[in-house]
């Protein structure tokens, strides 16, 4: 399988979590023939991982007008950031049907392994069609700290964790599966495709695995994809 179908990247797609958001999105871009990359959160400068980066209010004229994919739409630019577009924005942009896929950074992470959702978070529009929560493996194992995780007390109350009690792959499974998690804001009857990160070696490999094996028995995920995005070919393996 390839990782665009293995993580049913076609129509209007949200990353959400952390741990490996941004190479998602690059890698998915580069797959497709015709994608948008977008945000509704900021999202950092992407000029490098896209044919071009248009900065509009008016992003269905842009995405008309395209010359070369994948094509970058952001409504402004904020020092070493760009903004991102209203839900609705980003929904209109998907049903006008001129990309294959229109790939959306839902969230932020701040650069860490692993998160939980604020109350402002994710915005996913309504007419997504897959959301993927994402999440680094290498975190199994470490403490809930905020060098690792992004909102320690969102996760220590989705888990029952204690700040600096060490990180297990139930606790990952727990969050990734959870509606105040990685479930959070999913429209019904949107497709969901976990995706564990940076699954580097075979330990890795094994921690993710367990994490998978804990995520498979709700209904709400369709299968579990094991990755390293910053590989040649990212898809390590798919769990159903």
């Amino acid at each position: 399988m390839e990782l665009v179908d293995a993580l049913a990247a076609e129509g209007l797609v949200c990353v959400v979590g952390a741990g490996g958001k941004k190479s998602t999105l690059w890698q998915l871009a580069g797959q497709l023939d015709r994608a948008v990359v977008t945000g509704t959160v900021r999202i950092p400068i992407f000029d490098a991982q896209v044919s071009e980066v248009t900065v509009t209010q008016d992003p269905v004229g842009a995405l008309e007008a395209a010359g070369g994919w994948p094509l970058g739409l952001v409504p402004e630019r904020e020092s070493d950031r760009y903004l991102g577009y209203d839900t609705e924005t980003v929904g209109h942009i998907a049903e006008t049907g001129l990309a294959d896929s229109v790939l959306v950074k839902a969230d932020g992470a701040r650069t860490r392994e692993f998160k939980a959702p604020n109350d402002s978070e994710p915005r996913i529009p309504a007419n997504t069609e897959t959301v993927l929560p994402i999440v680094s493996a290498h975190v199994v194992g470490k403490p809930l700290t905020d060098q690792y995780v992004h909102r320690v007390e969102r996760v220590a109350a989705l888990t029952g964790l204690s700040p600096g009690e060490r990180i297990r792959p139930k606790h990952v499974a727990d969050v990734l599966t959870s509606p105040d998690g990685g479930l959070k804001a999913v429209p019904e009857e949107a497709t969901v495709v976990p995706v564990i990160n940076k699954v580097d070696d075979d330990t890795d490999e094994t921690i993710a695995r367990r994490i998978a094996g804990e995520i498979l028995d709700n209904r709400r995920v369709d299968r579990v994809a094991l990755t390293r995005m910053i590989a040649e070919n990212p898809l390590v393996a798919t769990l159903e």
